[in-house]
């Protein structure tokens, strides 16, 4: 029984696989520039636009710089490992399909339920996030929408200085007395944007590409302004920055904050930033030269962003005092303090830019790993139907989209960036694993893209990434744990009868 648990995927079938051609296959359209416009996508949103603020107030300081230097160097041992493997094995799946290459089907149905809830559940957090900038935003330029209509149900709205916001946003030392009141009963922004995003990739992958791109050049502009207006206000005010980057590393605190131990809790709390780079690696089946072009998709992508985010969390601690950072809009905040008056309204559009691309990439990488999944015999066939037309999984699309919008709608989810860090920094060490097991189990491939120093970094992506795991919260391992039982139900009753590895082995056997 455990011999059939461990049964690999053959390296033949996954090179047939890639090689398939016709309209019941994904189109190959994605060029390298493509590629890291995806990865983009997906790391420049929530971690700048929110986490950056949020680490640096309650876990790192000013050192929140150190922890994206901590979290980078992770994926920059996992992003040689991704880009290896996407090199050898241009196929949907990310690292499921490298887990099944290697480690075997019963890991590989592990990380791959993982990723399930990785990007499910974080393209519902983040669809909740940017719900809350366009609402903003909107009301802002004075287009209201009723607030009922833009929360959860039950969440205590209050209108304060022209604006209707939860009552928790209130400024400290702000009652609620006296001013209006409503009672949200269901998120309708939510569900809008994420409908229109499930409707772009149901149409196409290089139509989600392209709109991806322009997306992103935006983004990056704004990120770019908050830089320059930011940094030279610093260079004009360097006292400014001297008295709030001091202490650079604050003092640990009772609760085990702050200090180095605080660097490495920081870095495992804004992990969520980081997960676009994964996201590149389930589009190898549509990508034009997978062998060239993934390696550079994903090792382009976490550089850019990797620097950007250091600078970004540099001039934002130094514009402003870290211990005020823990709001919904840390951005504005810092760039307020600048003295420029449309800052505030830059950084919401950015965000509502930002943060749709990220709920693209994350639907996108769930319905291409569910896609892989469905093809290998593991899920029911209707995951991997393809449209004739658009070439792309539509069912699995549609279904997750319309989750992706129940949740964020409906539901108050809380620490859903834990889980997400969890699932991603699992997926991490299942690679880095893989990619040793390939190279002494067969030497001899051929590989366009080679993973420098193994098995050093290999070891080092996994140690770093297990560590990481470990500083997170007791209830996501709970979660996580809860997760995986239920999807080892369905494994058991039905992937173990209809898995097209299973019953290959079967059939050489009987031969």
């Amino acid at each position: 029984m455990i011999s059939r648990l461990l049964r690999i995927k053959p390296m033949s079938m996954l090179t047939a696989e890639a090689g398939e051609q016709g309209e019941h296959t994904l189109k190959r359209s994605l060029g390298a520039v493509n590629l890291i416009t995806l990865g983009i996508g997906a790391v420049i949103g929530a971690g700048i636009f929110v986490l950056t603020g949020q680490a640096a107030a309650l876990y790192a300081g000013p050192a929140v710089a150190l922890s994206f230097v901590l979290a980078g160097l992770t994926c920059a041992f996992a992003g040689l490992c991704y880009s290896e493997f996407a090199s050898i094995i241009p196929i949907a799946g990310s690292a499921y399909t490298y887990g099944y290459a290697t480690l075997g089907e019963f890991v590989a149905w592990i990380i791959g339920w993982d990723l399930v809830l990785e990007y499910a559940f974080g393209a519902s957090t983040v669809a909740s996030g940017w719900a809350g900038y366009l609402n903003s935003l909107l009301q802002q330029v004075g287009i209201v929408i009723p607030p009922q209509l833009t929360a959860i149900p039950g969440t205590a709205l209050v209108k304060y200085h022209g604006m209707w916001g939860p009552v928790a946003s209130l400024p400290p030392g702000v009652s609620d007395a006296g001013l209006p009141h409503a009672t949200g009963f269901f998120n309708l922004i939510a569900i809008l944007g994420v409908m229109a995003i499930t409707t772009i990739l149901v149409i196409g992958i290089k139509e989600s590409a392209n709109f991806n791109s322009a997306i992103v050049f935006i983004k990056l502009s704004v990120v770019g302004i908050f830089l320059v207006v930011g940094g030279y206000f610093l260079f004009r005010h360097p006292e400014v920055a001297r008295a709030n980057w001091h202490p650079f590393i604050p003092p640990k605190d009772a609760a085990g904050n702050f200090g180095w131990g605080g660097i490495s809790k920081g870095a495992s709390r804004i992990f969520f930033a980081y997960i676009g780079f994964d996201a590149v690696s389930t589009a190898a089946q549509e990508a034009k030269k997978p062998q060239r072009d993934m390696p550079i998709g994903i090792l382009g992508s976490l550089l850019i962003c990797t620097v950007l985010y250091i600078l970004v969390s540099l001039v934002l601690t130094g514009l402003v005092p870290y211990q005020t950072l823990n709001v919904a809009a840390p951005v504005a905040l810092g760039i307020d303090a600048t003295g420029v008056s449309w800052g505030s309204m830059l950084v919401k559009i950015g965000a509502v830019f930002g943060l749709a691309t990220v709920m693209l990439v994350m639907l996108l990488g769930q319905t291409r790993v569910f896609y892989s999944m469905s093809k290998d015999g593991l899920l029911w066939k209707w995951a991997s139907a393809i449209h004739p037309r658009f070439r792309t999984p539509w069912i699995t699309t549609i279904v997750f989209g319309f989750f992706a919008a129940l949740f964020p709608a409906l539901l108050p989810i809380s620490r859903l960036a834990d889980l997400v860090n969890i699932g991603t920094l699992l997926a991490f060490a299942i690679v880095c694993a893989g990619v040793w097991v390939l190279r002494v189990r067969h030497p001899e491939m051929h590989r366009p893209f080679k993973t420098p120093l193994v098995p050093l970094v290999p070891i080092l992506g996994i140690v770093s990434a297990l560590y990481l795991m470990s500083r997170l919260a007791a209830i996501t391992w709970e979660v996580m744990i809860g997760w995986l039982i239920f999807g080892l139900i369905i494994y058991f009753t039905y992937s173990v009868k209809h898995s097209k590895v299973q019953q290959m082995k079967n059939a050489q056997a009987a031969d």
